[in-house]
This record gives C-alpha cells, structure tokens and sequence, in this order.
C-alpha cells in the first residue's frame, strides 16, 4: 500500500469495528481529503459518520472534543499542521484536561491527525513538523508515521486510545509503498520504538521522514548502528534508547525539526541522565536549521538533513569523538 491508502485503510477498519467512530475536517467526504487519506470512507459509513466541515479549525475541532466526552471516538483531520494554531486551545486547553479536571470520569477518546513537513515545496508556512506544540502538553498522546505500516498501525492504536491522542503524517511519504500487515496484528502500541537496523557504533534515533534518511545514511556507510524509529514522542520508549547506547556508546539524533526546542533536546537529556557512564562520546544531534523552511527546491533539500550529511557528521564524531558543527554554522544569520 501506499501511505496514504495505509491511513484510509486504517481508519475504515476502525470503523467497522467500532459505530462509534467518526471522521470530520475540511473536504475528508466528498473530495476524500486533500491527500486521498479517507478516500471510500464516506462511499461505506455516508454523510453521518464522515463530515466535512467549514474551514474552522477551532469549530470542528472544538466539536470533537465535545464528541469525544460524551461518547464517540472522532477522527478529525487538520490538512496542514500549522492550522492547528487556531485551535490549539480546544486541544491542548480542553480536550488534554478534562480527565484531570473531572477526576477521571469524563474520557476524550479524540484522534487529530495532521500533515507535516518540507520536502514538496509547499513553502515556509505549510512544511513544518511542529511536534514542539503539542510535546509539552500533559494529557496529550503523539505518534510519528514513517511509513504506510507503522501509519496503519499508530493509528489504529491512536483511535482506540482513551486519550486525546495527535498523529503526524510525513506528507512526502503519502506516495511511498511497502507491504503493510492489516488486521488486529498490524495494531502498533503507542510508546513502544522499533529497531530498523542493528550495529555497534552508534545509536540513530530518528522519527517520521527522517527514519528513511537515517537507514539509507547507516546502509550506505562505512560504520554501522542501531537505528532506532521512536514511532511515539508522547510517551517516548526510554528503555530500548537507553538499551541501545549503553550497548553502542554514542547517540544520535537526527531531526527534521529546527536545533532550538527540538525534540531530540529531551532524548539526550535523559539518555545522559540514564546511561552517562555507558557514554564514549557526547551525543550529537542532527537536525534542521533555526530558519523558516525555504520554498525553493535547492535550499529545501538542503535544509533538511540527507543521508550524506547524516552519514557524514556520524562518522565525523567517530572519527574525533567530538561533536561536528552543523553545516549552516557561521553561515545562517538571523
């Protein structure tokens, strides 16, 4: 399957297992989403269980959160995550704590789903991943597809979750194809990481579309890793991260996001809290720079970080056991 059919494919069998199960955002009924994520969805459920919505993020959104509190399980689609702003109260405000502040007796079973993203020129305002903004919200879930299997898998699990639980979609890895396991065996836990490559010099954590360009960067280099898919940030799987660089001794990060506030931020803290002893040298994180996404092909594909910067800052820290400064140092200003 491709990415995109994985997710339709994903969300219909949650469908038919559960009447509960709704779908809402701008254009998932007719148009089946602007990416063909809910493509046959409302041909199978109709116009009561797949909706399409004005474009009003804090509408729609604030709608499922309602749902999602009194008994149904909402799948609600932000075309680009940035639109998520508009309405990150709904989320992050209401929806992550009314099972704290009930005491645990109102659940809001809420699946949000957003593209992410650089990579298809779609400019600064609609290629950002953005994990940062739901990241540091209690009560909130995040998964992280890097590919139509674990994309099936996440989010059957994120909308049999019984809390409000986001899930990023790589939109560059819409088209990509790999066989896909459906059913009740292609379910994937939230929080638990997968081991994509096995070796000895290093650990390579990455996430979403940077979970391709980590394994390309280990296969094609003259080192070898445990490179790691974390799959889930929220919760992140501590203890196969920790695992792996007590056994390798060195971890890395590689990150689409920009340096500052990035993810991998939170890895290396605990990682150096858990296993400093195991550590040969200090971690290095790869990531993106702290500018805008560039809308031009050239600058984009620059911007994020390729194989060949990923196997070539690997193995310069093999190589002096020191840090490598990332390529834009001395050359972006703000």
């Amino acid at each position: 399957m491709r990415m995109n059919q994985a997710i339709s494919v994903a969300i219909a069998d949650e469908m038919r297992a559960n009447p509960d199960v709704i779908v809402l955002g701008e254009d998932v009924a007719v148009a089946e989403g602007p990416f063909k994520t809910s493509e046959g969805l409302l041909e199978e459920f109709g116009p009561l269980r797949v909706r399409d919505t004005p474009i009003s993020e804090m509408g729609f959104l604030g709608a499922a959160v309602g749902a999602a509190a009194t008994g149904l399980r909402p799948v609600v689609e932000i075309m680009f995550v940035e639109f998520l702003g508009v309405a990150l109260d709904q989320l992050s405000t209401e929806g992550a704590k009314f099972h704290y502040l009930s005491g645990g007796r109102v659940t809001v079973p809420l699946t949000v789903r957003a593209s992410v993203g650089a990579g298809l020129g779609f400019g600064t305002q609609h290629s950002q991943t953005l994990e940062s903004w739901v990241l540091g919200t209690p009560g909130l879930r995040l998964a992280v597809a890097s590919g139509p299997a674990n994309a099936y898998g996440l989010m059957r699990a994120a909308i049999r979750d019984d809390n409000p639980t986001v899930v990023l979609e790589p939109r560059r890895l819409y088209a990509r194809r790999e066989p896909v396991t459906t059913g009740e065996e292609g379910i994937l836990p939230l929080g638990v990481a997968r081991r994509v490559a096995e070796g000895g010099d290093a650990t390579v954590v990455a996430l979403g579309s940077m979970v391709g360009a980590a394994l390309e960067a280990a296969e094609a280099a003259p080192w070898s890793a445990d490179v790691i898919d974390l799959q889930s940030l929220q919760p992140w799987d501590r203890d196969a991260v920790c695992a792996s660089v007590a056994r390798t001794g060195r971890l890395v990060t590689v990150e689409e996001n920009p340096l500052t506030g990035g993810w991998g931020a939170d890895i290396v803290a605990a990682v150096v809290a858990e296993v400093f002893d195991d550590l040969e040298a200090p971690p290095l994180r790869i990531t993106a720079p702290d500018v805008p996404v560039p809308f031009g092909k050239e600058l984009e594909e620059r911007y994020m970080p390729s194989p060949t910067y990923i196997g070539e800052q690997v193995f310069r820290l093999l190589d002096s056991g020191q840090v490598p400064p990332p390529w834009w140092e001395g050359r972006v200003t703000a």
